[in-house]
């Protein structure tokens, strides 16, 4: 089955690069260079992954992340400038996946998209059994066949690397799982130093979002300096 993949970039030397790099890949390639027309694929067309932008003539890449994560779970990779530090977060916060950093090596980005789409894959997956794909305690029931989260019989809004992160955390309960770990089982690559504060981010909204107190937390604990976990 063909893997269809948005990518958005005003810049039509840098989209039409993309482009070539992931049809060498065997990919389709949906290829836009304003928000609008991008975001009438996204509502016509099954997309398995977006690669935004953040600076566009019309919707900015911010928006249309967020008008996709309205509707959709597929992995989203934002596209950033090299020293637009808050870009990463913001993208992050509102539901993005993973960012890249301008210039980038084609190469590079195409390993990324592999490995989310690898991550969506797994954690999209079938299961054998019900047990597998339900974990449910102290009020806290992930669902990993409909991508739901319920806190107290309350749904919780996860983005998808959100729901994978409390995912892995949840099956490995009472274990300290290090940042290190969480981000090769979650984004699928390779550690560097500054991944550490993705997984940071990415912990911090979980936090908020489950209503978890970072200095007396119920759920996600801290285990400063190697990583984090869930009590059993």
């Amino acid at each position: 089955m063909s893997i269809n993949i948005l990518v958005v970039d005003d810049e039509q030397a840098i989209a039409d690069l993309i482009e070539v790099y992931l049809k060498n890949e065997g990919f389709t390639v949906y290829k836009f260079y304003n928000g609008q027309d991008a975001f009438r694929c996204v509502e016509s067309k099954q997309l398995e992954l977006a690669i935004l932008d953040v600076m566009l003539p019309d919707i900015d890449g911010f928006t249309l992340c967020r008008k996709i994560r309205e509707k959709h779970n597929f992995p989203v990779i934002m596209l950033t400038a090299k020293e637009e530090e808050i870009d990463k977060i913001t993208g992050l916060t509102l539901g993005a996946d993973d960012y890249i950093t301008k210039p980038f090596r084609p190469l590079e980005l195409v390993a990324r998209v592999k490995a989310q789409l690898r991550r969506f894959t797994k954690y999209n997956s079938p299961e054998k059994n019900q047990e597998e794909h339900l974990i449910a305690f102290s009020g806290l029931v992930l669902d990993k066949k409909s991508h739901e989260c319920t806190l107290n019989e309350k749904k919780l809004s996860l983005t998808p690397t959100e729901f994978s992160i409390l995912w892995v955390l949840c099956s490995n309960r009472g274990r300290v799982v290090s940042s290190e770990e969480l981000f090769r089982e979650v984004w699928g690559d390779k550690y560097f130093s500054n991944s550490n504060n993705t997984v940071m981010v990415h912990i911090r909204h979980l936090r908020e979002k489950m209503g978890d107190d970072a200095q007396h937390p119920k759920y996600i604990k801290t285990v400063w300096g190697v990583g984090y976990k869930i009590e059993k």
